[in-house]
């Protein structure tokens, strides 16, 4: 769970370079502010369960043998 509220932040940290509210209607910036909390969950939950299933397929591997 750790790991995936870490990947989280990191990835609203790193879209909050994008100016996503220009791209929107003026006036729609509470929109724009939940769809930036909803990319980032779907993308910080995306790469999380990468890395997670990346460690544990690494763990593995001595068993292969």
């Amino acid at each position: 769970m750790i790991i995936h509220l870490t990947f989280i932040a990191l990835a609203f940290w790193s879209l909050q370079a994008l100016r996503i509210d220009k791209a929107l209607r003026v006036n729609k910036v509470m929109q724009a502010r939940v769809l930036l909390i909803l990319l980032s969950v779907a993308i910080g939950s995306s790469v999380a369960d990468f890395f997670l299933s990346y460690s544990s397929w690494a763990q593995q591997l001595p068993y292969i043998w």
